[in-house]
């Protein structure tokens, strides 16, 4: 197994679209075992592949439950709403309040390629929505208020240009 760096804000992989996996193998396994072992490393309850720079649909999270393993997941059902303050392995050391539906359902596959569902309230629908926009090319950065946005962007610029001590 392996730990891979983490991409951060900044890094276009990060904004693309990831293309579903077709390929249910070894090295899928081994992927999501890196992918787990990354996270935990971080350390963080969510990864999805682009931020191991893998443009590949999977992700990988422990929301409190043990080790998890989506493929190909779809939000299928969300409900309510949830304020919370989001953070982000790609964006780190920064968090904000985000409003997001305080519950999700995805569906997707297994690493076999067995269907599989997972659902919950709070932690996991948030972890759930977190790593689904992350495969869809969107950083949490996209669900702040426009004027929230645009301060965290100057921030985030401000610290990529600052000269290290």
């Amino acid at each position: 197994m392996a730990i891979f760096p983490i991409r951060t804000f900044g890094d276009p992989v990060l904004r693309v679209r990831t293309k579903p996996v077709k390929d249910f193998d070894a090295p899928l396994h081994r992927l999501a075992e890196d992918m787990l072992e990354t996270m935990y490393d971080a350390p963080g309850v969510g990864l999805a592949a682009p931020q191991i720079g893998v443009s590949k649909r999977i992700c990988v999270f422990d929301a409190g439950e043990g080790p998890q393993v989506l493929v190909n997941p779809v939000l299928v059902e969300t409900s309510g709403d949830w304020e919370y303050q989001e953070g982000c392995l790609s964006v780190p050391g920064h968090y904000w309040n985000i409003i997001r539906p305080a519950f999700a359902r995805a569906v997707g596959q297994d690493l076999d390629g067995n269907p599989v569902e997972f659902a919950g309230d709070e932690l996991l629908g948030r972890v759930l929505q977190h790593e689904i926009d992350h495969l869809e090319g969107h950083l949490l950065l996209t669900r702040l208020d426009r004027a929230t946005r645009k301060e965290a962007f100057r921030t985030l610029r401000n610290e990529a240009f600052r000269a290290p001590e």
